[in-house]
């Protein structure tokens, strides 16, 4: 079975604080690999164009459009012909853009929610990007949450067909690097207010209590007024090629967890899963269904106060450092690759489509959205 895959995205050309690049990149390689015809669309915006750190893929396309009216102007038979459409989360114009793609494509349409739980938290207030009464409209939502979500999806707000897509950890790129050991602890994300106190919980404190250790916080858009202990080195940006090295040179690696996710649970980061590829141990906060993605103590560390972190460090034999690294990924190679998440995309396209093909008639959604609409 090979697919036409079309996807509307934030951004795949540039990681810089965009946490959806990485996603977007090991899904498609491994859907192209598999033989599909994949094709992403992303608004040519001003932050992106000035830190792309991907231009053209070898095996799937990139194309950058201008304005909302491009996508049909330009894409509208692709979109109406292609096997399978996705819009992600966070796009510009996306509840305009859905409409339109939901009442003209032919394909199986989804829903993309990279931000599940920020997405739930806030829908019933208004997004940019999502409304409540699209879901229904979309033939398949795939939630970056599991465990309850999906079904929760479902009831609450009418998908037809909720399911898990996990991110995934691109092995090709991520895995262990021989590299000299330059800090204790370190962490790797882009800043977020929310997630700042565990950062500042789990890293920043144990650091101040541990003056001769070394520790790093990677990422961008950190305010100015952080005061960073004189132990931490700050790097502005790695690009993905970077990370390897950057997690080799690691004892332990910080997984800091956002509050929306946190609450809802179930919602690994994709750092989680690529720092376990590199084979580095991660230290975690914690959070409801994290047993179901690592099982704590064997593949994982977590931890709930500085303290918790600071016996890790201090006590934690070498020997048993490196078993939970190992175990860590041999999990993530036999059930996180980006390979399994497209393998669960091509059966949630299967489901979604004998669905559809047992409705003998489907309700009207409205007056469809025309090219003069967008």
């Amino acid at each position: 079975m090979t697919l036409s895959i079309v996807v509307v995205g934030l951004s795949v050309t540039s990681s810089w604080g965009n946490g959806h690049a990485t996603t977007y990149r090991a899904l498609i390689e491994a859907l192209a690999r598999r033989g599909h015809r994949v094709t992403f669309l992303e608004r040519d915006t001003a932050w992106y164009r000035e830190h792309r750190d991907l231009t053209k893929p070898p095996s799937w396309t990139v194309e950058l459009y201008q304005s909302l009216k491009d996508l049909p102007r330009r894409f509208g038979k692709m979109i109406q012909d292609a096997d399978l459409i996705i819009i992600g989360s966070y796009v510009p114009d996306g509840i305009a853009i859905s409409e339109w793609i939901t009442s003209h494509a032919r394909g199986i349409t989804a829903f993309y929610d990279i931000d599940t739980p920020v997405t739930l938290a806030r829908l019933d207030q208004g997004l940019d990007y999502l409304s409540a009464a699209m879901i229904p409209r979309f033939d398949l939502y795939l939630s970056f949450a599991g465990g309850p979500v999906p079904q929760m999806i479902e009831q609450r707000y009418g998908s037809p067909l909720a399911r898990t897509l996990y991110c995934s950890a691109d092995t090709d790129t991520y895995a262990p690097q021989p590299a000299q050991t330059k800090w204790t602890l370190g962490y790797l994300g882009t800043y977020s207010e929310d997630r700042q106190p565990v950062l500042e919980q789990l890293l920043l404190s144990p650091a101040r209590t541990l003056p001769s250790e070394q520790f790093a916080v990677a990422g961008a858009q950190y305010p100015a007024h952080i005061a960073w202990p004189d132990n931490v080195m700050r790097i502005e940006h790695l690009a993905p090629k970077q990370h390897p090295a950057f997690y080799a040179g690691q004892r332990f690696t910080l997984n800091a967890t956002r509050a929306d996710m946190r609450a809802l649970g179930f919602s690994p980061s994709v750092r989680l899963f690529e720092a376990a590829a590199c084979g580095t141990p991660v230290i975690s906060d914690r959070w409801p269904g994290i047993e179901t993605i690592f099982e704590p103590s064997r593949e994982i560390l977590l931890a709930s106060t500085a303290r918790d972190v600071i016996e890790i460090l201090r006590d934690l034999p070498e020997e048993r450092r490196r078993s939970i690294a190992e175990s860590a990924r041999r999990r993530v190679l036999s059930d996180h690759t980006a390979d399994h998440r497209a393998r669960q995309l091509e059966a949630y396209y299967a489901e979604a489509t004998a669905r559809r093909r047992r409705k003998s008639v489907r309700i009207p959604a409205g007056r469809p959205v025309q090219v003069a609409d967008l």
